[in-house]
C-alpha cells in the first residue's frame, strides 16, 4: 500500500474531507481539486526534493563573511514550493490563497516532509508568520510583508529564542526603544529601534528570497529604562532584513541585523540555523544604531500574537515528525522484502541446508515494522484529525467550534510531542531492520533519524509541552478538555464495540481513558503544583498513547471489522499491535503520577 493511499484513506474514507465544501469558505471545490492539489505536490516531491536529501545533508549551508550559500538545488526546491501556491494554501482568494482546508494543507505539505525536511526554504516559518501578520498585524504590514510572503517573494522567521533564555521566553533581554519623536506616525507601524541576540532562528540568513521578514520578540523598556520581568512585559515586532518603504519596494538599506554564526546540527542541516544579533552596529540604519522594527498589536501582547501561530505550527512540527518517520517505515519495508538472511524454524529447528529467507519472513522483523507502521500511521491520522478540528474552529457552527476548541487545546501538546517521540523510535527501529548497514551513509535511515531528533526540542521542548498538558489544558475550567476527550473516547468505544473483531480493544480503551482519569485526579489530589508536575512527562507519555489508541480504533472502525483487502488486514494489524504491545505501558507511566513519586523531585544535586 502506497503513502498516497493511506492518506486518501485518511482523508476521504475516514475524516469525510469533502464534507468541509458544503461549508461556504470552501464551496468552490471538488474531489477533483483536491486530488490535483496532492498529486501536484506529490510530484514537486518526488521530482525537487527526493533527489537531494541527501545533498542538503551533505553540503550544509556556508558563511563567506557576506553571503549564506546553500546548495542549487535548495534553491529549486524552494522556488518550486514558492510556485506551487502551498503558502498561502489555507489563505482567502483575495490575497491570492486557495482557501484549502488545513486538513488539505497539511496532508499536501506531509509530501514534503518525507522527500527532503531538511531542503527548501522553510515554508513552514513563512507562512505562519505572514498568517499571523493577516490576523494581528495592520493593512500596511499585511500588504507589505504578509502578501510578499505568501508570494514567495519574502521569507519569514520566528525570533523567540535568545542564547541565555532558551525556552524561558519572560527571560528574553532583548529591547526595542522607540525610534525618534515621530516613531509614532511611520505607515509600516510605530517604529522602533532593536537591540539583542536571538539563538536557533532557522533561516535566519541565506539567499533564497528577496528579503527575510523577522518575526521578533522584545521588551519595551519602562520609563525609568527597565524591563518588566516575566512574560507580560512582551512585544511583537516584525523586522526586515532588508528595509522596505510602504509600498513593499527595497529602498536598498540593509537593517542593522547580523549574522553571527551558523550552528552545526545533527540533522535538518540543509536548513540554515543561525544566531542573530540586531542592533549592534553592523550596519548602521541612518546613521545610528539599533535594528529597526515595527511593532505588531498592541505593547506588552507579544506573546498573545506569537502564540496564535502555535497550534498549527505545533501540529506541522508532529506532522514533519511523522514524515520523518513514515520515510524510514519505507525504507526499512523495502530492505526487508528484499534482504535474504536466516532460515525459518521448522520443526527440527533451522535447517542450514535450505535457501536463506528474506527477513521479512521473521517474526521479529515483523514486529519492528509492525511497530513503525503503529506509530507512523496512528500520528499521521492524529495530525490530520487535528487540522480538522482546526477547520471546524475556523469554519463551523457555534457548538463545532466550541468543541474543535477545547480538543485543540488538549491534543495540542500530544499532536507535537507525540510523534516527535515515537516516530523517532521508529526511525531507530528501521536503523536495527537494516542492521549494519542501517548505521552507514550508505542508506538513508541514519539521515531520518538525525533529522528527527530535533523535533522532541523545537516548538517547546518535551518536556514544556509535559507541564503545559497536566499543568493547564487537563485541569482549565474545571475539566472541560479532559472532559471532551473522554466523550469523543467513548463514542468510538461505544461504535467499536459492537464490531466482534474490536470489541476487546474496545472495552481496554474505555479502562486506559478512565485509568488516566483517575491519574489526573490523584496528581492534583494535594493541590501542590511542585508534586502534581514532577512526573508530567510520564503523564504526556500516557495520555498520548491513549490517544493515539483512541485514534487508532477509529480509524479501523471506519476500516470495518472483516478486513476486505490488504490495506484494511495492514490496519487492522497495526490497530491489533498498538493494543496489544503499546498500550499496556501506560500502567507504568501512570503509576508514579498517581502515587506522586518524589523520586526525581527530591534527589539532591549531590547525589548525581
Amino acid at each position: 500500500m502506497s503513502y498516497r493511499q493511506t492518506v486518501d484513506f485518511l482523508l476521504y474514507d475516514w475524516l469525510d474531507v469533502e464534507a468541509l465544501r458544503q461549508r461556504s469558505r470552501f464551496a468552490e471545490h471538488s474531489r477533483e481539486t483536491f486530488d490535483s492539489v496532492l498529486d501536484t505536490c506529490e510530484r514537486i516531491a518526488r521530482e525537487k526534493f527526493a533527489p537531494f536529501n541527501r545533498l542538503a545533508d551533505t553540503e550544509e549551508p556556508w558563511f563567506d563573511g557576506e553571503k549564506v550559500h546553500l546548495p542549487q538545488a535548495s534553491h529549486a526546491a524552494a522556488q518550486a514550493y514558492f510556485e506551487s501556491g502551498m503558502l498561502a494554501a489555507a489563505q482567502d482568494y483575495e490575497v491570492g490563497g486557495m482557501q484549502l482546508p488545513c486538513t488539505l494543507e497539511m496532508a499536501a505539505n506531509s509530501f514534503f516532509s518525507k522527500a527532503g525536511i531538511g531542503i527548501g526554504g522553510g515554508g513552514m516559518l513563512t507562512s505562519g508568520n505572514a498568517s499571523l501578520l493577516m490576523v494581528h498585524g495592520t493593512p500596511v504590514q499585511q500588504e507589505v510583508f504578509a502578501k510578499n510572503e505568501f508570494a514567495g517573494r519574502f521569507s519569514g522567521t520566528m525570533c523567540l529564542s535568545e542564547p541565555q533564555a532558551g525556552s524561558s521566553l519572560s527571560d528574553i533581554v532583548t529591547r526595542a526603544v522607540p525610534d525618534g519623536a515621530d516613531f509614532a506616525s511611520d505607515p509600516l507601524g510605530p517604529r522602533y529601534r532593536l537591540r539583542g541576540n536571538k539563538m536557533w532562528i532557522s533561516n535566519g540568513e541565506h539567499e533564497m528570497t528577496e528579503n527575510i521578514v523577522h518575526l521578533v520578540l522584545a521588551k519595551i523598556p519602562d520609563d525609568g529604562g527597565k524591563l518588566v520581568p516575566g512574560t507580560r512585559g512582551i512585544s511583537l515586532f516584525v523586522v526586515p532584513k532588508k528595509l522596505v518603504d510602504a509600498s513593499g519596494q527595497l529602498t536598498g538599506e540593509r537593517n542593522d541585523v547580523a549574522l553571527a554564526g551558523l550552528n552545526h546540527k545533527l540533522g535538518y542541516r540543509g536548513i540554515p540555523n543561525t544566531l542573530l544579533n540586531f542592533g549592534e552596529g553592523k550596519f548602521p540604519v541612518r546613521g545610528a544604531s539599533g535594528a529597526v522594527g515595527y511593532l505588531v498589536g498592541q505593547p506588552g501582547q507579544g506573546l498573545r500574537c506569537m502564540f496564535h501561530m502555535m497550534n498549527e505550527a505545533r501540529i506541522a512540527v508532529g506532522l514533519g515528525a511523522t514524515m520523518l518517520g513514515f520515510a524510514g517505515y519505507e525504507a526499512s519495508l523495502d530492505y526487508a522484502k528484499s534482504r535474504p538472511q536466516g532460515r525459518p524454524i521448522g520443526p527440527g529447528g533451522k535447517d542450514a541446508a535450505r535457501p536463506q529467507v528474506r527477513i521479512i519472513e521473521h517474526a521479529d522483523v515483523k514486529r519492528m515494522l509492525l511497530a513503525q507502521k503503529s506509530y507512523c500511521e496512528g500520528a499521521l491520522a492524529l495530525e490530520l484529525y487535528c487540522a480538522k478540528l482546526v477547520d471546524e474552529l475556523h469554519t463551523g457552527d457555534d457548538a463545532g467550534r466550541s468543541r474543535a476548541h477545547l480538543l485543540l487545546e488538549v491534543l495540542t501538546p500530544i499532536a507535537k510531542s507525540w510523534p516527535s517521540e515515537w516516530c523517532l523510535e521508529a526511525n531507530s527501529l528501521a536503523i536495527q531492520v537494516l542492521g549494519g548497514y542501517g548505521y552507514t551513509r550508505d542508506f538513508p535511515v541514519e539521515q531520518y533519524w538525525r533529522d528527527n531528533r530535533l523535533n522532541m526540542i523545537h516548538e517547546g521542548t518535551h518536556g514544556i509541552q509535559a507541564l503545559d498538558l497536566l499543568g493547564r489544558k487537563v485541569v482549565m475550567d474545571g475539566g472541560a478538555g479532559l472532559d471532551v476527550v473522554r466523550e469523543s473516547i467513548a463514542a468510538t468505544v461505544a461504535r467499536a464495540s459492537s464490531i466482534a473483531e474490536l470489541a476487546e480493544h474496545a472495552q481496554a480503551l474505555d479502562r486506559a481513558a478512565a485509568d488516566v482519569a483517575v491519574a489526573t485526579r490523584a496528581a492534583w489530589s494535594t493541590g501542590v503544583p511542585a508534586e502534581a508536575l514532577a512526573n508530567a512527562t510520564p503523564y504526556l507519555q500516557a495520555f498520548g498513547h491513549l490517544v493515539v489508541a483512541w485514534i487508532w480504533l477509529d480509524v479501523a472502525t471506519c476500516a470495518g471489522g472483516a478486513p476486505a483487502s490488504d490495506a484494511q488486514r495492514g490496519r487492522l494489524a497495526a490497530c491489533r499491535y498498538f493494543f496489544r504491545y503499546e498500550l499496556p505501558k501506560i500502567g507504568a507511566w501512570l503509576g508514579v503520577v498517581a502515587a506522586r513519586d518524589d523520586t526525581c523531585r527530591t534527589m539532591a544535586e549531590e547525589s548525581f
